[in-house]
């Protein structure tokens, strides 16, 4: 059966230089609009990781995970990503089930390989080690999720009877996604039977990726596909349209010096790429827009930013109270 379409928020816990906010608010504002998510029906809650930002770029979602879950019933909370080398499999696997048992088997979680050669030196990671790290951490995660005691000899880590406890709530473990910028990274989440985090093109990722699924002898409508974009609901866009192009253009800024930054060529802004640009529209022309996109690149999972950095938190409150009220009803009723 194919997997019903969610919608969501995503947090990165950014602000601009100019904000009013402090950090302390940043974080009290995320976690009075998660309850209010939470209460309205939506899906789930993502967070993305980077760090050493003065902005305030969300460094570890352990502790914000763990909040959120004590103070929500419903919502899926995951990543889209975790920087999965630069964590001790073995510590985040106690960590997933612990938050997974705070949650009451609520937690997913979103894997990227990271790319950037500040975090990693930082971190006394060596880059050119990221894939097999992050290969060999997914094994390990799964076998500590398991039962009993395992052992794991591998190019990074060697692991001998270890036995992780407790275990979590879901069996198997949290459902995991792989990002992928590549057909390299389509072919790793093929290969290890993960949802997929789609970023590029579509014939460079969601093709290769499909093609790997079914080649498998696996549908590839059984597995969710998501990725971040951020929806809005307007009646007055000349009003509110340069509120969110600013944002937009300040979170995104990063991604810009990342890119300049890390050895890999991802073509990011290459056109051709799948749609991740904010829409702003009335009710009618975002769930067109929605489930069109959805339709168009076989979305099952959408985080829209619940917080961008400079936005009031009255406004996008009240954009959330519009988006559950006169648009997600609709667009679940199209996608399923």
């Amino acid at each position: 059966m194919a997997p019903h379409f969610r919608f969501g928020v995503m947090y990165d816990c950014r602000r601009t230089p100019d904000s009013t906010l402090t950090m302390t608010d940043v974080y009290a504002a995320i976690l009075d609009q998660s309850v209010l998510a939470d209460g309205l029906g939506y899906d789930h809650v993502w967070f993305t990781e980077h760090h050493f930002l003065e902005d305030g770029y969300l460094p570890a979602f352990q502790p914000l995970a763990g909040a959120i879950a004590a103070r929500t019933t419903r919502l899926r909370i995951s990543n889209d990503i975790a920087l999965l080398p630069l964590y001790h499999p073995i510590r985040l696997a106690e960590e997933l089930a612990v938050l997974d048992h705070l949650s009451n088997g609520r937690i997913e979680f979103g894997i990227g390989m990271g790319y950037v050669p500040e975090e990693f030196k930082a971190f006394g990671v060596p880059l050119k080690n990221r894939v097999s790290m992050t290969e060999e951490a997914i094994d390990i995660l799964r076998l500590a999720w398991a039962d009993g005691p395992f052992s794991y000899h591998g190019k990074r880590y060697r692991l001998d009877n270890v036995d992780v406890h407790p275990k979590p709530v879901q069996p198997g473990g949290p459902p995991l996604w792989i990002a992928a910028m590549s057909e390299a990274g389509a072919n790793r989440a093929a290969r290890f039977g993960t949802n997929l985090l789609p970023q590029g093109k579509p014939h460079e990722v969601l093709e290769p990726w499909r093609a790997a699924v079914s080649a498998t002898g696996r549908d590839p409508g059984e597995y969710r596909v998501g990725l971040i974009r951020s929806f809005f609901v307007s009646d007055d866009h000349e009003r509110d349209w340069p509120m969110i192009r600013n944002a937009e253009r300040f979170r995104m800024g990063v991604y810009t010096k990342f890119m300049a930054e890390t050895p890999d060529d991802y073509g990011w802004r290459e056109p051709g790429g799948i749609p991740q640009t904010a829409f702003m529209g009335t009710a009618d022309e975002v769930v067109s827009e929605i489930v069109g996109f959805a339709r168009r690149y076989g979305v099952t999972d959408i985080a829209s930013s619940g917080l961008p950095p400079g936005v009031d938190p009255e406004f996008m409150n009240t954009n959330l109270e519009r988006m559950a009220a006169e648009v997600l009803p609709r667009v679940r009723a199209e996608l399923g």
